[in-house]
């Protein structure tokens, strides 16, 4: 069977495989435009007949043009749609995984060729994938109009109204809605961290894997700051008129103004290193607090999690040219400084790596600041809390006719997602795929399922009782096994992450 029933309608969608049936571009809430804009999602308008779910839905507005995916194009509204990946269209009670793409909440789409769920449906998963709101139309502040309120985090809440379908449609498709994971990557990692912290989102998942979580949250007065800069840079006023004013390309263009100014000045503090712009708001409404105060409350009770990150994190940014080069002894203080990091932590780092390299002291340290240590933090408080939480580590690399390809930022989806053989996913994993890649895809997307079938990837549990956390670690070798990172943990230790935001 091809044609599923929805609450809003009939849809039909194709075979990508004798076993597996994708539907894709299914609308889980209205167009987030004309008198919806800047407004929490609304439910999707009912259709007749039967809906050809064939192709990905249109992506939310953006300038990136990511290998393999579809760009933006002004005019496009549907932008708040999903896809299906089911093994069993024809009924069933198979767990669900629930990706959230990354992008630092400004770029990407579930149209990635990374994320085809193919294979994880072959591995007994229903998998859905979703678009958001990202940029300013998802995470901008909007100063209340007359008479007028505009919710923050509207991203955040997209991805609630899509759990929400989830709930209500994917027993039609053969999952159980009473065990669903949500998943995610970088900013998508974060996202479903932040989902675990949000009253909305209670009850409509049971489980969490995050890859690279990232992990600034900003404070209403950064989010507002944020909006008066934007809104110079578009040549409006920074107010609910000025900003509805503006169609959604200015708004990425203005958006991207503010970044290049960023990445120009070296005096512009931490936000010159990596210039994102927007992240999850700490309203007190739809985000209370930030995760990792959350779950140190107990807020992910009953929430399985697993937290994954790659060993060489920031390399990716470096090679991709998002990152601000630090290569002096001179910019790596800088660098420290404009973060508040204490200076043995510095110290630290380069006695563990002796002889490397500035730009590779800096590279490793950003990384676990942004990811790695935030990301061991997270499984930690969680576990404290009386959660069940794992750890794991990507640490594959390759050495092929470009050099060597790292274990760096995203290098681990494409093993998670089985999606080894696509050629646009090259420069992730360093070529054609090698039998040992393919072995190593093969027990990763095992662990996923296992994990979203019964809480449990294949290795112990994070006892919560401090640094030293037990990390399952991905090679290509066979028997992967526990080991520990070059650089201690023990080098955080009273290090406050929270001065990450702004």
């Amino acid at each position: 069977m091809e044609v599923f029933e929805t609450e809003s309608g009939s849809i039909r969608g194709f075979r990508t495989s004798a076993d597996v049936v994708a539907v894709l571009g299914i609308p889980y809430a209205a167009p987030p435009f004309g008198a919806d804009r800047f407004r929490e999602p609304r439910p999707p308008a009912a259709w007749s007949g039967v809906r050809e779910c064939t192709a990905f839905g249109p992506v939310a507005p953006q300038s990136a043009e990511l290998p393999g995916a579809p760009r933006w194009s002004p005019g496009d509204e549907d932008v708040l749609t999903l896809n299906v990946w089911t093994p069993a269209p024809d009924g069933g009670r198979l767990p669900v995984l629930v990706w959230i793409h990354g992008g630092a909440y400004a770029f990407g789409s579930s149209a990635q060729p990374d994320f085809d769920g193919t294979v994880l449906a072959r591995a007994g998963l229903v998998v859905v994938t979703l678009n958001y709101r990202l940029g300013f139309e998802g995470s901008g502040h909007v100063p209340a109009g007359e008479g007028d309120a505009y919710p923050e985090n509207r991203g955040l809440l997209d991805q609630v109204a899509a759990l929400r379908w989830v709930r209500g449609n994917i027993a039609a498709f053969g999952g159980d809605p009473g065990n669903v994971t949500v998943a995610g990557q970088s900013s998508g990692a974060a996202s479903a961290a932040c989902l675990m912290a949000m009253e909305r989102a209670r009850g409509l998942f049971h489980r969490a894997v995050l890859h690279s979580p990232a992990s600034p949250c900003y404070t209403p007065d950064t989010a507002a700051a944020t909006t008066r800069e934007v809104a110079e840079a578009a040549g409006c006023p920074a107010t609910a008129e000025g900003l509805t004013s503006l169609t959604p390309g200015q708004l990425v263009g203005a958006s991207d103004r503010v970044v290049d100014r960023y990445r120009r000045d070296p005096a512009s503090g931490s936000r010159h290193y990596d210039p994102s712009l927007y992240a999850p708001v700490l309203d007190g409404d739809v985000l209370p607090a930030d995760p990792l105060t959350a779950l140190d409350t107990g807020a992910g009770q009953g929430i399985d999690l697993l937290v994954c990150h790659t060993t060489e994190e920031y390399w990716l940014l470096d090679a991709v040219g998002s990152s601000a080069k630090v290569d002096t002894d001179d910019r790596l203080a800088r660098f420290s400084a404009d973060f508040g990091l204490p200076g043995d932590l510095v110290a630290g780092y380069r006695a563990a790596m002796p002889g490397a390299p500035v730009l590779d002291v800096y590279l490793a340290l950003y990384g676990d600041l942004l990811f790695g240590e935030y990301g061991n933090r997270l499984a930690e408080r969680h576990a404290a809390a009386g959660g069940r939480a794992f750890l794991s580590r990507f640490d594959r690399r390759r050495t092929g006719p470009g050099g060597v390809v790292r274990a760096w930022h995203c290098a681990d989806i494409p093993f998670a997602f089985g999606n080894l053989g696509d050629e646009r996913l090259a420069f992730l994993i360093g070529g054609a795929p090698t039998a040992e890649d393919h072995r190593l895809a093969d027990r990763m997307v095992r662990a996923w399922a296992d994990f979203a079938a019964t809480g449990d990837p294949g290795w112990p549990a994070v006892d919560g009782g401090g640094p030293g956390l037990p990390a399952h670690v991905w090679r290509t070798e066979e028997g992967d096994q526990d080991d520990k990172p070059t650089v201690p943990r023990s080098l955080w230790a009273g290090v406050d992450l929270p001065l990450l935001h702004p």
